[in-house]
């Protein structure tokens, strides 16, 4: 027998000794339908309390890796909103900021200037309208956009345009919420 065969026997004897991995349910996204969907954990050890009010403002500067994909931001915020809903968590209890700026303006566009831009449809649009239907406040940076020169009749008409990121940030942390950056 060769070193080589026995090699590759005694790994697949391991492999095929070794557990399966366990079956996990589906992740169930009912809120934002775009973004990671959630797994309700049996016996978790920091379990999410329905009748909790859940504060969080996202700060968002990250721009997706392809213009095909959702922003970062977006996708956690969403995801975190699937994740109350999976756990029974009222929508009117989570309240959640999402303030845009830096290199995240860019999925911010409405469709027509996304598509001229990158070639693809906007990605981020349809959560922006789950999120904002669901009680999110969408925000986008004022002074980003004057200095970038970006019209904000471009944008999605879901973001409002506040006077400036870092005051949105320092305003909602003032008032308890907890701060999330991507």
């Amino acid at each position: 027998m060769s070193a080589r065969f026995a090699l590759a026997a005694i790994w697949a004897a391991a492999f095929a000794a070794a557990p399966a991995a366990p079956r996990w349910p589906e992740p169930k996204a009912p809120v934002v339908t775009h973004a990671d969907g959630f797994v309700l954990i049996p016996g978790a050890a920091v379990p999410v309390t329905p009748s909790r009010v859940y504060r969080a403002v996202y700060d968002c500067t990250r721009g997706a890796d392809k213009p095909s994909q959702l922003l970062p931001g977006i996708n956690m915020a969403g995801s975190e909103l699937n994740a109350l809903a999976v756990s029974g968590v009222p929508v009117t209890n989570a309240r959640f900021v999402l303030v845009f700026h830096g290199g995240a303006l860019d999925g911010l566009l409405d469709d027509r200037h996304y598509r001229a831009r990158f070639g693809v449809a906007n990605p981020n649009l349809e959560a922006l309208r789950q999120m904002k239907r669901a009680g999110a406040k969408l925000y986008t940076c004022g002074q980003n956009l004057a200095f970038a020169r970006i019209d904000p009749a471009t944008l999605s008409p879901d973001v409002e345009v506040a006077s400036d990121a870092l005051v949105v940030l320092m305003t909602y942390q003032n008032q308890g919420y907890a701060l999330l950056s991507f």
